[in-house]
């Protein structure tokens, strides 16, 4: 099966504005929600993924609302639930907001949650634009009538930023603002692209992720998407304690019989590389022969 086209997807995004799909969330009219963790999933949609893929990523995070570990988290801070939005992303143009701010204070409204999302069709798009996902999330975020502890992007990708502004000075305006952004490299084996590059993890840990005790999620192999997206939705929902002073972290494998005490989750420090990573490759490999010039993509 194909993926949606951009058409579809505008004509989504038109129609969640007519029926106010991103308007404030309130307890009561004129109220301000009071959570724990406002978290926005931004999710990947780009065509370097196939519609299988897409699928197997989007279950992942359908299981993940429908997980006993994962509602838990969400029910276990001191005002007892938190805010959820999901948008998807591709290039240098409006993400698609695909679920709106919805504050999930039961296993009744997670597993709704669930149900919309696996009901909402799959659309793929072109390039990709980590600055415009993060710039947009800031912006959702900012500007919802929602007070919260905590505000946490939950960014996936399997590329690097090649559209739109530069990744790096978009990261640091969201972190400015307070934002903590977490990141899911995909990084599936499989033939590579020209607009591949190497060590996505790497560029995610220097380029995109920021905040206090950031982190990432490698996920190397789709069968180890659904554990991977549940096993990070926990860690940043129910705000494990993590050194921060120290380099951010990754999952390591977890056993197939979890630990006492662990939920599943291992974790393991990384060693940073003593070169940083260039956080335009990017837009150089896109731009290969056809010349790169920063201020294309300021």
């Amino acid at each position: 099966m194909k993926l949606l086209s951009r058409m579809r997807g505008a004509a989504a995004l038109a129609l969640a504005m007519l029926v106010g799909i991103a308007a404030p969330v309130t307890a009561q009219q004129g109220q301000m929600a009071k959570v724990d963790l406002e978290l926005l999933l931004a999710v990947d949609i780009s065509q370097s993924m196939d519609y299988d893929e897409h699928s197997i990523q989007r279950q992942g995070y359908v299981d993940a609302f429908r997980h006993k570990d994962v509602i838990s988290a969400m029910l276990s801070g001191p005002e007892g639930r938190i805010a959820v939005m999901y948008m998807e992303w591709a290039g240098d143009f409006d993400p698609i907001p695909t679920i709106p701010w919805t504050i999930i204070d039961s296993t009744d409204a997670a597993k709704k949650f669930a149900d919309r999302l696996a009901n909402e069709p799959i659309y793929g798009e072109q390039r990709t634009s980590i600055s415009r996902a993060l710039l947009t999330a800031q912006d959702y975020i900012l500007n919802n009538n929602i007070a919260s502890h905590r505000q946490v992007i939950d960014v996936s990708g399997d590329g690097a930023n090649n559209a739109g502004r530069l990744v790096e000075t978009a990261r640091d305006e969201v972190v400015k603002s307070g934002i903590i952004i977490n990141g899911l490299p995909i990084m599936l084996n499989k033939p590579k692209e020209f607009y591949d590059i190497d060590h996505l993890d790497r560029y995610y840990k220097h380029c995109v992720i920021g905040g206090n005790a950031a982190f990432i999620a490698p996920v190397f192999d789709l069968r180890h998407l659904s554990s991977t997206i549940r096993k990070k939705l926990v860690m940043e929902i129910a705000s494990l304690d993590l050194d921060t002073g120290a380099a951010p972290i990754q999952f390591a494998d977890a056993p197939d019989e979890p630990l006492p005490g662990e939920a599943g989750i291992v974790r393991v420090q990384l060693k940073l590389p003593s070169t940083k990573t260039d956080c335009t490759a990017g837009e150089k490999v896109w731009g290969g022969g056809r010349g790169f010039r920063f201020n294309d993509f300021q």
